[in-house]
């Protein structure tokens, strides 16, 4: 072995260290026994002695110790390898060695412990103790799994007391008196400490051991003493994976550099050592490619380094990960665990159409089949979202005839006709249908291809339709009461493919009345009844007749011929009710309102009219207009004294137009403010009746005559007022002349009339209604009320003439 230097650590040592060291070399002959004095127990690395290796053989150039413990250098010192016990004795050779010449020689190195005698402590004899007294013990270590020799001696504790006098030893603590037992013992003379058996740091790091130092008589030279044995690591422990296989999946899709997952290790051996620096790497790849996948060599971060993903080529991968520690150098210890990762489907294979185009035909007319069925290829995931096809019809199909889904099982587009097409219209339709998938595209995918789409050309087949009746309902006008055989044009069918009525024939389905009856070959019509338009069901000038149309096939189809029924005049307009009573002076007037069934052009205004009056009813009766429809007001005038009235021919006037259907005041029975005047001074109340052919008694009917034109604009030329006079009977004892009574009240009524044309926030308003309001004091027009001033009740005497009928009721209208 050739020599070594010094080590680094003890080329300056101490010089007291050597001076510990009892070292005693006797001169003797240069290649003869030495002998060494030294301690029973040496640490590592301690100098031992040195010996004259120039003497003995100068030539030298290989030295050799055959005791591995001690270390020989080329200058001839001798250091301790390792912690060694020299109790009984100890003896090697130095092995000195020329290659060139092949000269040898040895020197015999005999190591002997050293002996002291010291005396015992009498027990009157005291042990000066210094406030700080020192151990001789280091820090202390030993190598887990150890091969021995054991027991193996690990240190030697010593006591300054040791020097005056004789001491013993022990020790107590974890690995002595406690579990692990009797790992430690010390020797009870010389202090020195061993190790029994080999020792787990992975079980135990560290064992915090006592020792004590005392006389033979018990006394306790040195306080305990604190004595740590660590337990140094050895590289015994396999870094070993948290999972035996890991599992990772990674879409196709995935871009360069994306984290796929991570592995962890660990290693049972002292952290932050070497035996615990660890790092990763793949060992193997299968199936086999060009590194598809990295791992992070100290966190384990797996990671995709290439775009060669595809799942339709390599749908799985498997990787041999390796950890080992020692930072990975050849000689560290190597665990190993298994990397499965699942390459998952992205939609990057779009549906593709297996033809570029299609031919499917159809019957016109026919709808809700199935014409033609477009199956498409798609790479992805059968049964995925990325694999199943939706399609759409993008041209042709503006008018909603054809509908296309995707059959679930087989993944292809089934086309139907879903409204029926006409071949007259359209004898062909061309599709342009598209298709995608229900997830979408990547977007690498979506930018680099196009749209994939088929042309579908639908041919339309011709089929006898039969008679087509459009429009379905035709129009035509009948005057009413026109006679019975009056002809016109009636109902037209057609055949579609020829556009021609020709061999077409009608039946009458349906006439409500009878009143129609219909040629069956050219469909026209004349009248069979006279059309009355006011017994038409329902009366809104339409009659409907259903008409058949039938095509030499006996193809048929149904429409409708709607008569516009023209009105003639032929209703006479009805007073209702037809029968009224006043009784005075409860009742002052009564309303009388008429109707006419005809249409309003031959309705309203009507004209009122006492029938055959006589001068006496003049002087009782007067009608006065409320509107132009349909409503009359009757007010009976009766009086003793005789006042200024109205003159005899008002009652054959027009008087009032109020155009409001509104309710009025139960005070109002017209709207001339003057009737209330009376005739004569007897102020005699009365109870009157009026009704068809009642004459007697003062009482007259009334008769009305159509479109009468007569009113108050006819009379705008009359200026004259009433002024004061009104509300003054005392003041002229004459009648008002017609045209005095004209001026006042005609600019007074069209005050009223647009009142009542405007709504409550003063804007036009046609048909708004307005209830009556009083006016307020002061009014120039007086009361409105025509039979507002009391009237005699005494003057009852003309009830004398009413003849024996009306006795009964003459009573009572006279109580009150």
């Amino acid at each position: 072995m050739a020599a070594a230097a010094p080590p680094m650590a003890l080329r300056g040592a101490p010089r007291r260290l050597l001076l510990a060291l009892a070292v005693f070399s006797f001169a003797c002959e240069a290649c003869e026994k030495v002998i060494f004095h030294t301690p029973s127990t040496l640490e590592a690395d301690r100098l031992v002695g040195r010996v004259n290796l120039v003497e003995c053989l100068r030539s030298a150039d290989r030295i050799q110790s055959s005791d591995p413990a001690f270390r020989v250098f080329r200058d001839g010192s001798v250091y301790s390898a390792g912690s060694v016990v020299v109790v009984d004795g100890r003896s090697f050779t130095i092995w000195l060695s020329d290659t060139r010449t092949q000269a040898q020689e040895q020197i015999t190195v005999v190591l002997q412990p050293q002996k002291k005698l010291l005396r015992k402590r009498h027990a009157r004899e005291t042990v000066l103790r210094r406030a700080k007294r020192r151990w001789a013990p280091i820090p202390c270590s030993m190598q887990e799994n150890s091969l021995g020799p054991f027991p193996l001696f690990l240190q030697q504790v010593q006591s300054d007391a040791a020097q005056n006098y004789t001491i013993f030893y022990s020790i107590s603590g974890r690995g002595v008196d406690q579990e692990p037992l009797n790992l430690f013992f010390i020797e009870k003379d010389t202090g020195n400490l061993f190790c029994t058996r080999p020792v787990d740091r992975e079980e135990y790091d560290v064992f915090d051991l006592i020792a004590y130092a005392s006389t033979a008589d018990g006394y306790s030279a040195d306080l305990p003493l604190p004595l740590p044995i660590r337990v140094e690591d050895e590289n015994d422990n396999h870094p070993v994976f948290t999972e035996q296989v890991y599992s990772f999946e990674v879409p196709e899709s995935t871009k360069l550099g994306t984290s796929v997952g991570q592995v962890c290790a660990t290693d049972r051996d002292e952290p932050d050592t070497m035996h615990t620096r660890l790092k990763y790497s793949v060992l193997s790849q299968t199936p086999r490619s060009p590194g598809l996948f990295a791992v992070h060599p100290s966190t384990g971060a797996l990671t995709l380094v290439a775009q060669n993903l595809d799942r339709e080529v390599v749908d799985k991968y498997e990787l041999i990960m390796k950890v080992q520690d020692m930072d990975g150098q050849f000689f560290g210890l190597v665990g190993t665990s298994t990397c499965s990762i699942t390459v998952t489907d992205s939609n990057d294979n779009p549906p593709v159409f297996r033809q570029n185009a299609y031919e499917a035909s159809v019957e016109e007319n026919t709808y809700n089949v199935e014409i033609l069925r477009l199956s498409v290829e798609d790479k992805d995931l059968v049964n995925s979202a990325n694999w199943r096809a939706n399609f759409t019809i993008l041209k042709g199909n503006e008018n909603g005839n054809f509908k296309i889904s995707t059959d679930k099982a087989t993944n292809e587009g089934v086309l139907c006709v879903v409204k029926p097409l006409d071949y007259e219209e359209n004898q062909k339709v061309v599709l342009e249908i598209g298709v995608a998938n229900e997830a979408p595209f990547t977007r690498d995918l979506a930018l680099r291809t196009p749209a994939n789409r088929a042309v579908v050309t639908v041919h339309v087949q011709n089929q006898d339709e039969g008679p087509e009746c459009k429009p379905a309902a035709q129009h035509v006008r009948i005057r009413e009461n026109s006679a019975v055989g009056s002809r016109m044009n009636g109902y037209k069918a057609y055949d579609p493919e020829t556009r021609s009525s020709s061999g077409i024939r009608y039946k009458k389905l349906h006439d409500p009345n009878g009143w129609i009856s219909i040629d069956e070959t050219s469909g026209s019509i004349q009248t069979s009844k006279i059309l009355d338009r006011e017994a038409a069901a329902p009366r809104n000038e339409l009659y409907n007749v259903t008409v058949l149309a039938i095509d030499q096939d006996n193809k048929s189809c149904t429409g409708t011929l709607v008569v516009s029924i023209e009105d003639v005049n032929d209703n006479a307009p009805e007073i209702r009710p037809d029968y009224v009573t006043i009784c005075k002076p409860k009742m002052g007037y009564t309303d009388i309102s008429a109707f006419d069934a005809d249409e309003p052009i031959h309705g309203a205004p009507f004209y009122f009219s006492l029938a055959n009056p006589t001068p006496e009813v003049n002087k009782i009766w007067t009608l006065s207009k409320v509107n132009a429809v349909l409503l009359t007001l009757v007010c009976g005038v009766v009086g003793a004294r005789k006042k200024k009235g109205f003159p005899e021919d008002l009652a054959q006037q027009n008087l009032i137009i109020s155009n409001t259907e509104a309710p009025g005041d139960d005070k109002v029975c017209s709207a001339n403010g003057f009737m209330t005047q009376t005739v004569n001074n007897s102020n005699h109340g009365f109870c009157g009746t009026m009704g068809p052919g009642m004459k007697n008694g003062g009482l007259e009917s009334i008769e009305m005559v159509k479109g009468g034109h007569h009113t108050l604009d006819s009379y705008r030329s009359h200026h004259h007022t009433l002024d004061s006079r009104v509300g003054h009977p005392d003041m002229d004892t004459s009648r008002y002349t017609y045209s005095e009574w004209h001026s006042f009240t005609q600019p007074r009524l069209r005050e009223k009339l647009h009142l009542y044309n405007q709504n409550e926030d003063h804007l036009s308003s046609q048909d708004y209604v307005l209830s009556y309001h009083y006016e307020g004091r002061g009014s120039p027009g007086g009361s409105v009320g025509c039979c507002s001033d009391k009237q005699d009740e005494e003057g009852l005497d003309f009830l004398n003439q009413l003849g024996s009928k009306f006795t009964a009721l003459a009573e009572a209208c006279t109580k009150r």
